[in-house]
């Protein structure tokens, strides 16, 4: 009985738009590990959906390509751990709702004056901080669990489209499978 809820909650992550996502997401962490082995000084961000993902930042196509083809291969061989990334959306979304919330609990009934509020905010600042420092394992757990796939099934790259918005560079990675 007590699986249910999991086993409930891992059918609603295998429905088929999520699962893209999930595995899109885990090729554009696995991608980003890639891209600063090689360079360690690059600047990049990303954005998963069903369809693929893109990568911002100044980075060469031919090196682009080179790097979802390295990551893809290394996740088909079985390196999972190239789907979490530390600097993932997920991490800072777990971090700024807990350390949100510790902090609005504290407060939450200090008064009416403004001392009373005051007199809170130490404690209000320690919680938020003792919850940024627990939200860092949560967030990975969350990315490994939910906002991520390391397994990319029968995932390939169709085509990657290189584009330019003012001085911002980036490419659309599609994805089928």
């Amino acid at each position: 009985m007590s699986d249910q809820p999991s086993d409930l909650f891992k059918s609603v992550l295998e429905i088929e738009p999520l699962e893209r996502i999930r595995r899109n997401h885990g090729l554009e962490h696995a991608t980003l590990h890639m891209l600063t082995k090689r360079n360690p000084s690059l600047s990049l961000a990303g954005h998963s959906n069903p369809s693929g993902f893109v990568i911002i930042g100044d980075v060469a196509t031919e090196d682009l390509h080179a790097a979802v083809n390295e990551a893809l291969r290394r996740l088909q061989n079985g390196e999972r751990d190239l789907a979490i990334h530390p600097n993932c959306g997920t991490n800072f979304v777990t971090t700024g709702v807990l350390a949100g919330l510790a902090g609005a609990m504290t407060m939450f009934g200090a008064g009416k004056r403004v001392r009373d509020k005051l007199e809170r905010l130490p404690m209000a600042m320690l919680l938020a901080t003792l919850t940024m420092i627990l939200a860092r394992p949560l967030g990975l757990m969350l990315q490994q669990r939910v906002t991520t796939s390391g397994e990319p099934g029968n995932l390939k790259v169709v085509e990657i489209v290189p584009t330019q918005i003012g001085r911002v560079k980036a490419h659309r990675v599609i994805t089928q499978g």
